[in-house]
């Protein structure tokens, strides 16, 4: 089987996450391929599959995805088990790809047997943050390593479409996101968003409804548009349920808490703390929300260039940056904000994000908070400016928002 869908489907590179994970080929651990719904997880694990058939052409795959109907049988860990031990081969070296490993019950039971008697190289993914990280964690602390895929960058969407970078390009970009599957879709609005709409009905449905047995849908519904609303903003769990009050849905911070906790186990949005940059600690109130991709915040709530750059923008950044592996954070520096704090191997980066330094006042914001951080770490201040860009003011850069999408920091 896993020859025909090689054949039939077709798929643009991403070496951003597999030249991450080839090192573990091979090696004894399992390598757990995490995400959203429809980030193309499935198209990573075909890409490995063909590295490992390039090297080793005798290599047997085993490969089990529990979106298609011949493995809708497998519905635990004994029949994972006995599946895949009826699927080896003696002579060779035994590869096992399980896509949507969630949807098989204890299935970490029957992963910690095949890991132990050593006798397959064990792929997975998976939609569900709290599931993976939990139950692997509980009986295979130690034996897995996570990657999470995310919808395209800025600079996957310019291959993937062939475009060059530009203003333009950038527009399409923050308006349609970075799906994979537009690939096959186009960029025409219209179908764009007639996709992501189903796309988002996919995953509030299976990932987050049924999975976390939610029962008040409607309020589901609200409270995601008002993240998709105050994407960039503080708040905490008290001010939302206080909004959601004002429009007559009236619910306690803890069912807040509670609601949103499964968006965030479905890689729907990211939760994001505040830290003290003088203080090196996290404060456990106040944070901000960012979305997993750009259309589907916006197929939510609109895109009104107008009103609603500034929170795209920021949210486009974040993405960048935990694309390119950093823990991120929303900076505190006394009364003052700064955007992002990213840290990565010890070396951290700050980043200030604004629509266009159209005045003096904003000028001083944004450089101003920046030069008071007492380190020598890099600084940037982002902007849809194009006559400002490049510019370097006491050694902090103002980069065009489609330049800094493209670093490789």
């Amino acid at each position: 089987m896993i020859d025909e869908l090689l054949t039939a489907r077709p798929y643009v590179p991403r070496p951003i996450y597999t030249e991450r994970i080839k090192p573990f080929i091979g090696k004894e651990i399992i390598k757990v391929i995490s995400g959203q719904r429809r980030v193309g997880k499935s198209y990573i694990l075909f890409q490995l599959i063909e590295e490992i058939k390039k090297s080793n052409p005798q290599a047997n795959i085993i490969y089990i995805n529990k979106e298609l109907k011949p493995f809708e049988h497998i519905i635990n860990d004994d029949i994972l088990y006995q599946y895949v031990k009826e699927q080896l081969k003696t002579q060779s070296k035994n590869y096992l790809f399980v896509d949507e490993i969630q949807e098989i019950e204890c299935f970490e039971k029957g992963l910690r047997s095949l890991l132990a008697e050593n006798c397959c190289d064990i792929f997975c993914s998976g939609s569900n943050a709290n599931m993976l990280s939990g139950e692997l964690a509980t009986f295979l602390a130690g034996r897995y390593i996570e990657f999470t895929i995310h919808s395209l960058g800025y600079d996957e969407f310019l291959d993937f479409f062939q475009l060059e970078n530009s203003t333009q390009s950038l527009n399409k970009y923050l308006t349609v996101g970075g799906m994979p599957y537009l690939k096959v879709i186009g960029l025409d609005e219209l179908s764009v968003f007639e996709y992501l709409r189903n796309v988002y009905a996919s995953i509030l449905l299976k990932d987050v409804v049924a999975r976390e047995g939610i029962r008040n849908i409607h309020f589901l519904e609200s409270l995601i548009e008002f993240l998709a609303d105050n994407v960039g903003n503080l708040f905490s769990a008290n001010n939302i349920a206080k909004y959601l009050k004002s429009q007559r849905t009236s619910v306690s911070t803890q069912a807040v808490l509670n609601y949103l906790k499964p968006l965030t186990n479905a890689f729907f949005v990211y939760k994001v703390s505040r830290f003290d940059i003088t203080g090196l600690k996290i404060f456990e109130i106040g944070e901000k929300y960012y979305f997993e991709d750009l259309g589907l915040r916006n197929c939510i709530r609109g895109f009104d260039s107008r009103k609603d750059i500034n929170k795209v923008m920021e949210n486009a950044v974040y993405l960048h940056l935990i694309r390119l592996g950093f823990r991120v954070y929303v900076g505190q520096l006394g009364t003052m904000e700064i955007d992002f704090v990213a840290d990565k191997g010890g070396t951290s980066i700050y980043v200030q994000v604004a629509y266009m330094l159209t005045d003096e006042n904003t000028i001083n914001r944004e450089f101003g908070n920046l030069l008071k951080i007492g380190d020598n770490y890099r600084k940037y201040v982002v902007t849809m400016d194009e006559y400002n860009a490049g510019n370097n003011y006491n050694g902090i850069e103002q980069l065009h928002l489609k330049d800094f999408l493209l670093l490789n920091l």
